[in-house]
């Protein structure tokens, strides 16, 4: 038999098909990149494979200024300096804005009344508490103080002579400073004249002026003259004189106590 007659073709091999007839395909299979991917559009260059500086061990750092000088004492230690720091830095904040922005006052004697009230058993007192105000201290930084204002300011030495107490005061300006004023009897009460005309004051109740006598006062220049609104119980400029612009304290904006006395004015 010649060679021809032993050679058989080769038998190719099929793959077995699934269940439900259908043969797999075989995909090619990708090969591992050898390469780093290149970057995203926009994004800085990354450096060579093997390049990577190692990196630093991690060091406590004290960001906060009191942390660098108690950073290294035992957590009491610095829990407590903490809270001292906290309670001392809130006292200052609270004494730095009684001293320059808002300062409370209460209302002691019934002079103001029924603008502000004061407690009974006070004389001419009306009401159970005592109003309790705000007064703006640096509003006359910037702007005069004006006619109508209710102001808190430090007595003159006269008023402690003449009306047995000192300290402060709240009363309304009635006067400016250079102004000639003049109480005039109307109807049996005492009625403010500046400059020949009569001061419109709403918030005066006519049983609550004085009944004389009449008078003629003279502002000097950088002073003003105040009075209460109870001007039958009052004692203020017109028994001790005019207050100088530098005893001004500030100008009472607001009532906060009482609850039911709680106003802006």
């Amino acid at each position: 038999m010649s060679d021809w007659g032993d050679r058989r073709p080769p038998v190719e091999t099929v793959p077995e098909p699934d269940d439900d007839g259908r043969q797999e395909p075989e995909w090619p299979r990708a090969e591992a990149p050898s390469e780093r991917p290149p970057a995203p559009p926009f994004s800085w260059p990354l450096p060579p494979p093997g390049s990577e500086e190692p990196k630093a061990s991690p060091q406590h750092e004290f960001h906060h200024p009191l942390d660098r000088v108690t950073g290294r004492l035992p957590r009491r230690v610095r829990i407590a300096v903490d809270w001292i720091v906290t309670i001392v830095g809130a006292i200052a904040i609270v004494l730095a804005i009684k001293a320059w922005v808002v300062n409370p006052y209460r209302i002691p004697s019934s002079s103001m009344e029924p603008t502000l009230h004061c407690a009974r058993p006070a004389a001419g007192c009306e009401s159970r508490f005592s109003d309790r105000v705000l007064a703006n201290r640096f509003i006359y930084r910037f702007r005069d103080p004006a006619r109508g204002d209710i102001v808190v300011f430090e007595t003159p030495p006269k008023a402690r002579a003449k009306c047995g107490a000192g300290g402060t005061f709240v009363k309304r300006i009635v006067g400016l400073p250079g102004e000639t004023l003049q109480m005039r009897l109307r109807r049996g009460a005492a009625f403010v004249y500046v400059g020949g005309r009569r001061l419109d004051e709403p918030y005066i109740e006519h049983d609550r002026r004085d009944i004389g006598p009449e008078e003629r006062f003279k502002v000097p220049a950088g002073h003003y003259f105040v009075m209460g609104d109870n001007r039958a119980q009052s004692c203020d400029s017109r028994v001790w004189g005019s207050v100088p612009e530098d005893n001004l304290i500030g100008k009472v904006f607001m009532t906060y106590w009482p609850p039911n006395r709680i106003s802006f004015r």
